[in-house]
């Protein structure tokens, strides 16, 4: 039998570490050996409380008690479905971290929270600009940054997710100092790219860069065309530019999470996932966006290969399988960028329990939860 003062130690500190509900939920335990696990998990809670309270005491770039969570992980890890149950948790919005959900005409190539889920939880950055509207990550860290300071001057808790990384970058750290590239440069490389293919500059910049090479999206013109072109006008790789350490680019406090599966987990989402936005109408999706193909937005995972099959260069079952393959080549290139970018707090997207425990705890007893 649990001694009664160990309980009542716990239910003490608990009340003035947690929230009620918390409390609640995890002491409906069936028998004493659960009893024990949950009181020994929420030891851990108030140690990690405590210890949040004082690291946040000695931020002095946290402002105010405005706090970032921001939910992170490769496509198909359940990064939607966890940052709607912790904005309804925290009473936050949520801020779109996805390069591409931006875009009002992309919606089922791009898996958007559907209409249920944006009604649940209010989302900023879903359905944001056109397709035919020049974006760059400059412009989305300008109106981020002007999104959030009016945000929080009512709110305290904002859940920023997505998989983008660069855009992640933007918000938990700032941008780079680029050098501004002259328009002819860069049309002297889509030139070349127009002429003979992706595969030249592909092999320029295994030459040039090869650390920027084994993280790039390969398949990317643009993104291999800005690359070299600030390569030779600086004169210095890209990868150096991308390694500067700048100020963050807001002075909120950030709570980082990552969804992480067991690849063979993951890489089964995405193949189901596929197949779903199939059955929802990808094709007819891409069907409308094909007269505008060559837009930077649409070279897109998901649709460029539907692109192919409509330009009668491949079949679909192949265009389909070939969506599959190159997502989870898409996911194992985030998986390196979080792992080289970012110090994130690891979770299982199933553990939602032990995820509201860490956020709750890395707050302090202010009246946030």
């Amino acid at each position: 039998m649990i001694a009664c003062y160990k309980l009542g130690f716990v239910i003490i500190y608990v009340f003035k570490a947690c929230n009620i509900n918390f409390f609640k939920k995890n002491l409906k335990c069936k028998s004493d050996q659960d009893l024990e696990k949950t009181i020994k998990h929420l030891q851990v809670c108030i140690f990690l409380r405590r210890k949040a309270n004082k690291s946040f005491m000695a931020n002095t770039n946290s402002l105010q008690n405005k706090f970032l969570i921001i939910i992170a992980g490769p496509t198909a890890s359940g990064k939607t479905n966890m940052a709607i149950q912790i904005a309804q948790r925290f009473d936050a919005e949520i801020f779109s971290c996805d390069s591409r959900q931006l875009y009002r005409e992309m919606t089922i190539g791009t898996a958007k929270p559907d209409q249920s889920d944006l009604n649940t939880v209010k989302h900023h950055f879903i359905d944001h600009i056109s397709i035919q509207q020049p974006y760059s990550v400059g412009h989305y860290s300008d109106e981020m940054q002007f999104a959030l300071d009016n945000y929080f001057k009512h709110k305290n808790i904002a859940v920023i997710t997505g998989g983008t990384g660069l855009y992640l970058k933007a918000v938990m750290e700032g941008l780079n100092d680029f050098p501004d590239v002259p328009p002819e440069m860069v049309q002297d490389y889509q030139s070349l790219y127009e002429r003979e293919g992706i595969t030249n500059l592909q092999n320029e910049l295994l030459q040039l860069d090869p650390s920027y090479y084994n993280k790039v999206d390969l398949n990317n013109p643009r993104r291999l065309i800005r690359a070299l072109s600030i390569i030779k006008l600086s004169g210095k790789t890209f990868t150096s530019f991308l390694e500067q350490t700048n100020p963050p680019a807001s002075n909120y406090h950030q709570i980082p999470i990552l969804l992480e599966l067991p690849r063979e987990v993951l890489y089964k989402n995405i193949n189901a996932r596929v197949d779903i936005m199939m059955e929802k109408g990808l094709l007819q999706e891409a069907e409308r966006l094909f007269p505008y193909k060559n837009l930077p937005a649409l070279n897109t995972v998901g649709y460029t290969e539907i692109f192919s099959y409509l330009s009668g260069e491949t079949i679909l079952p192949n265009a389909i399988e070939l969506i599959k393959q190159n997502t989870r080549r898409y996911a194992k290139r985030q998986l390196t960028w979080f792992r080289k970018y970012g110090n994130w707090n690891t979770f299982s997207p199933d553990d939602y329990p032990g995820i509201e425990s860490f956020i709750v705890a890395s707050l302090p007893e202010s009246g946030l939860i």
